[in-house]
């Protein structure tokens, strides 16, 4: 099919063109129309596949046929709209309700709208200015990372009678349910502070208390119209505190294998510096993007597109799960949150990656950045080990409808390259500063 589309310019971040489909392309589709009609039913005294046109004409309608035959052109006629305008829409192409159905032997004529991810400006185009951890360990990260380590060496012994619990403290309690506390009551219960598996009303009512202590506790469980408010009284019976073995020389040898604690400091360096250069550039990436986005001169991202990024988001997150064996209803329960609280969550990711991608847009198009044919066909050939597998995939996208979007992919990459190269930079011993503020 060779369609002419003369398009003018956006408004509102729609798009309007004139579309002309060829006379010839017209009537192969009313052609296929009448013959799969034939093939779909039975006409008395024809075999399946043979009745004329006039037998179809007079038993299914004129008017139905030629209704299939202009949903077909137009189904035929979006991926090459898209493809001519090169532009990836928000939805579907719009070709409006009340058109007029193709004739045969005429050139077919149709105005289409195409809704637009919309553009804005962004306060300054200047380079972002970043904090990065180093590249190598640190003193402060090792510190950590061995006390992580040594965390799982603890043992947890009875507390002095005047012992008040502090975080990390595993405590012995009898909590009782006064309402909604359902999930949390009963005897003797062991509850460990500081793992963040507690609810925080539960976590700072605990620290503080003694043996015999008891407590009225009450917070709001679940959001939106699933939150609830949970009261429970709580009595502390007996307190746990970590005792941390001194890691030593002796200890580093004995328990983990090593010569020394030097030569374990040695080795806990070495992975994190593996740690780091795996994961930095994506850090780096994620800061860079975050503090473009912050100047984006837009107030709100249209509804229609940040929908259509959280149908992405949710597309690729279930496919996520399946590829690794799960459901959703096992990711809730292994995260402890409910199924409002990820509904949100998609929410708003899909609310910022609209932003960022509007924002690195709105750079791209400041940067005047091109798209290649030999951009194109890399971007392909990173996915596809042979040449014939390439231009395989290609000829699908492109019949698809789906170049636009990876061109406008290859695009945002470059315009991420570019605010990664001139990020102004600076080193932050970030574990170094937490450490000291705790």
């Amino acid at each position: 099919m060779n369609i002419t589309v003369t398009a003018g310019d956006p408004v509102d971040s729609k798009l309007s063109a004139d579309v002309t489909i060829p006379a010839d392309d017209v009537n192969k589709a009313v052609a296929k129309a009448y013959k799969d009609i034939a093939k779909r039913y039975n006409f008395q005294g024809f075999r399946k596949g043979r009745a004329p046109r006039p037998v179809i004409d007079a038993a299914v309608g004129r008017e139905a046929v030629m209704a299939d035959a202009t949903n077909a052109l137009l189904s035929a006629a979006e991926p090459l709209v898209l493809n001519e305008l090169d532009v990836v829409p928000v939805g579907d192409v719009d070709f409006g309700e009340d058109l007029e159905p193709a004739q045969e032997k005429q050139d077919y004529a149709v105005k289409v709208t195409v809704n637009l991810i919309p553009e804005a400006e962004l306060s300054s185009y200047d380079p972002v200015a970043i904090s990065m951890p180093p590249a190598d360990a640190t003193t402060a990260e090792i510190d950590q990372q061995l006390d992580v380590l040594m965390g799982y060496q603890a043992r947890f012994e009875d507390a002095d009678g005047d012992h008040a619990v502090v975080s990390g403290d595993f405590v012995n309690v009898d909590v009782e349910d006064i309402e909604n506390g359902e999930r949390l009551a009963g005897e003797n219960r062991m509850l460990a502070t500081g793992a963040g598996m507690l609810p925080e009303a539960l976590e700072e009512a605990l620290v503080g208390m003694k043996p015999g202590d008891e407590k009225e506790v009450e917070f709001t469980q679940g959001e939106g119209d699933d939150a609830q408010t949970v009261k429970i009284k709580v009595k502390v019976n007996d307190i746990k505190v970590k005792v941390v073995p001194e890691l030593t020389d002796d200890f580093a040898k004995d328990v983990f294998g090593f010569d020394g604690l030097d030569a374990l400091r040695d080795a806990v360096s070495i992975e994190i510096k593996g740690d780091k250069d795996r994961n930095l550039p994506a850090l780096k990436e994620e800061r860079a993007v975050t503090e473009l986005e912050k100047r984006l001169e837009m107030e709100t991202v249209p509804e229609d597109y940040v929908k259509q990024v959280h149908d992405e988001i949710a597309r690729q997150f279930v496919s996520d799960l399946q590829a690794q064996g799960q459901t959703v209803d096992s990711f809730l329960q292994m995260r402890h949150i409910t199924i409002d609280q990820l509904l949100a969550d998609l929410q708003l990711q899909a609310t910022e990656h609209a932003r960022q991608s509007i924002a690195l847009d709105a750079l791209a198009k400041h940067l005047a950045i091109e798209v290649t044919d030999d951009d194109v066909k890399a971007e392909f050939s990173d996915v596809y080990d042979s040449d014939k597998a390439v231009k395989k995939a290609m000829k699908e996208f492109t019949e698809s409808g789906q170049m636009p979007a990876v061109r406008q992919t290859i695009r945002r990459s470059k315009a991420v390259s570019w605010l990664l190269d001139n990020a102004q930079v600076t080193e932050v011993d970030e574990i170094a500063e937490k450490r000291a503020n705790n």
